[in-house]
């Protein structure tokens, strides 16, 4: 019997497989491109350009990722920046919805200030900040960019900033204090 009338043909099949492993990926991150440029290099046989894509990733749960992708082409640069984010997955404290404490991180000339924000305020921020805070399952802070708006060092700044946030509980073992004591002031009233 014809095996393609029956969708049994092997592309078919090849490609059914490697569909279904990709939606089995999917949900598991949430992966955002944040910028895409387009660098230039001058040899003497004319311009050579490449492509250098920003790459945040997330599970929307308290883990991020970013990274730069750099490649000839776009899909291949977003492919690099997507692995290099997964292998940079940091941990982020969150406590209903936003972040335990106030920070502000540079980055080259980029200043980025993030500040905790009451329950519905949503998120307060630029497309690199944004991009980085709901990859990281953040729904409620305030920031601020002071500085240089260069989206690769804002990018940065705010995942740099994450990553320097400190969880209450270690940080009550740490100071050797009730959690009570350390807790932020929003959320002492709930307990």
């Amino acid at each position: 019997m014809d095996q393609r009338g029956r969708g049994g043909d092997s592309r078919g099949g090849d490609r059914d497989r490697s569909r279904r492993r990709r939606e089995r990926e999917e949900p598991e991150f949430d992966e955002r491109i944040v910028h895409i440029a387009r660098t230039a290099k001058v040899l003497k046989g004319g311009r050579t350009f490449q492509f250098r894509v920003v790459v945040v990733v997330g599970d929307n749960r308290g883990r991020v990722g970013m990274a730069v992708g750099k490649a000839n082409e776009v899909p291949e640069a977003i492919r690099k920046g997507i692995e290099r984010a997964k292998r940079s997955m940091i941990r982020v404290p969150i406590l209903d919805n936003t972040i335990p404490h106030e920070i502000t991180h540079r980055e080259s000339a980029a200043l980025v200030m993030l500040r905790p924000a009451a329950p519905g305020t949503g998120v307060i921020a630029g497309s690199g900040t944004r991009a980085v805070l709901e990859a990281a399952g953040v729904r409620d802070i305030l920031t601020k960019s002071h500085g240089s708006n260069n989206i690769l060092n804002v990018t940065t700044a705010t995942f740099e900033a994450l990553k320097r946030l400190k969880d209450p509980r270690e940080e009550a073992k740490r100071r050797g204090m009730p959690l009570a004591r350390v807790m932020p002031f929003w959320s002492r009233s709930n307990e």
